[in-house]
């Protein structure tokens, strides 16, 4: 394994801490914003990643997401996972600002990660390309941009997709009760359950080319235009 290939693997580890705790973060805070104050009692608005590390979601997926694909052939994986879940009380933002504050703290983890590939996209685009006479700093620098960006593009596609218990799935759930369709609410309440499944099933099969790669293709060449 070259160095190159090292600095690539760090650059990746930090961009990914980067995008899932503060996706996280963000939760907490805008419930906060609306009364809640169960994140921050609890310490989880904090920006310290060892209170955020899932040991599933923050190292092993990520790992067989990466790693796996290699394996099999295939030039490099592309990291994908997440962080313990901030807690927030649904009831209090309800009770605060309604179905439009539970929309917003869904959305939150995902403004985020938007935000994060946008920045990352214009300081993308103001760099040039590593050469052999640029120091190992500006190299790391340049590849912790791009896996900043590849990165928070996955992260806001996936939440973005209504699978149960992710937050597109919140937003749908919390907008159905606003409007009264509460068949549709019941469905994503009880199917919360089995949402790692769909992910697994969505992973794994060719269902993720339509449903993730093509929708990723396209914002990265949006920002990248």
């Amino acid at each position: 394994m070259s160095s190159i290939d090292l600095l690539e693997i760090a650059a990746a580890i930090i961009a990914l801490l980067i995008a899932i705790i503060g996706h996280e973060i963000m939760h907490g805070w805008v419930a906060y914003k609306y009364g809640d104050h169960t994140a921050k009692s609890q310490g989880r608005l904090s920006i310290n990643p060892l209170i955020h590390i899932d040991p599933f979601g923050s190292i092993l997926v990520p790992l067989m997401t990466y790693f796996i694909p290699m394996l099999l052939g295939a030039s490099s994986g592309f990291l994908f996972g997440w962080a313990k879940p901030v807690p927030v009380n649904i009831l209090t933002v309800l009770r605060s600002g309604g179905y439009n504050a539970a929309m917003q703290v869904s959305l939150a983890g995902i403004v985020y990660n938007i935000f994060l590939a946008t920045l990352s996209s214009v300081v993308l685009l103001s760099m040039a390309q590593p050469s052999e006479a640029d120091g190992i700093t500006y190299i790391f620098a340049y590849l912790l941009i791009i896996k900043l960006l590849l990165i928070n593009v996955v992260l806001a596609v996936f939440n973005l997709l209504p699978i149960p218990g992710f937050d597109g799935a919140h937003f749908v759930t919390y907008l159905s009760l606003k409007y009264k369709l509460h068949a549709v609410a019941e469905f994503f309440t009880k199917a919360e359950p089995y949402g790692m499944i769909v992910i697994i099933i969505i992973l794994v099969t060719p269902l993720k080319i339509p449903l993730v790669m093509w929708p990723i293709e396209a914002v990265l060449h949006l920002l990248l235009k």
